[in-house]
């Protein structure tokens, strides 16, 4: 696999003409996109059927976050829908995520198809240290949390996680190189920093360690969506080493 095949390319539009226009304009340079709260809310499966129509994969970003039997539900119908990929937050605790990973095996089995890919949230990158200790009230540093929540997430049986890239190294040392890392609150040297505060540059979050990343804006928002997509592969080494 190489580096274009690790770039995830986010949905976050209101329609599902506007998320088809996209997915139409990037498949044959993006192999995987990001479905996410505000997409899936207004169109529901058949988006995730578009972009499988299209011979892309999804990576359903819906952070679920309930009692265990409901994200376990929720685990079993992201199966069914044969997602590449797809996310719960980790702060759920260990029997929520452990459910949530049986119910998408079984799923899986039961459709003989392959199981996705479970990843946990850690911390949203949205956050930062001052945010995280004062209003959410969690203490400690932005990275003990990251790294006790993936030390969970891990012995749960989740197959990654997502995090800033700002952490990635500190998660591969305790980890290893096998636990998948998939970064968000990606910006290419070009484009804005928007609302974001944990960021890293695409070639950055690779040389780091991240096995996926996902850009969002800076090329759904473009004037030439596959051209933005081309400079974001300008951006990257030329060979993944892990």
């Amino acid at each position: 696999m190489n580096y274009r095949e690790r770039v995830i390319v986010a949905l976050d539009t209101d329609t599902l003409r506007k998320a088809k226009q996209l997915v139409k304009k990037l498949k044959d340079s993006i192999k995987i996109f990001k479905v996410g709260a505000e997409l899936f809310t207004a169109c529901g499966p058949k988006v995730v059927d578009m972009v499988h129509e299209a011979g892309a994969q999804v990576f359903l970003d819906l952070k679920f976050h309930d009692i265990p039997n409901t994200v376990a539900g929720a685990a079993r119908m992201a199966a069914k829908m044969g997602v590449f990929m797809f996310n719960v937050h980790i702060s759920g605790g260990l029997r929520m995520l452990q459910e949530a990973c049986i119910a998408s095996a079984e799923e899986a089995r039961k459709n003989n198809i392959a199981a996705p890919k479970l990843i946990g949230v850690t911390v949203l990158t949205s956050l930062n240290q001052e945010e995280m200790n004062g209003e959410v009230g969690i203490p400690g540093t932005v990275e003990e949390t990251v790294l006790r929540y993936a030390t969970l997430a891990q012995k749960t049986g989740l197959d990654g996680v997502v995090a800033s890239a700002k952490e990635v190294a500190a998660i591969r040392a305790e980890l290893g190189k096998s636990f998948m890392l998939v970064t968000p609150g990606i910006r290419p040297a070009w484009s804005e920093k928007q609302d974001q505060s944990r960021i890293v540059t695409p070639k950055q979050a690779f040389e780091l360690g991240s096995d996926y990343i996902v850009v969002g804006r800076p090329i759904t928002q473009a004037k030439n969506p596959a051209e933005a997509a081309q400079k974001v592969f300008e951006e990257l080494p030329s060979e993944i080493s892990h």
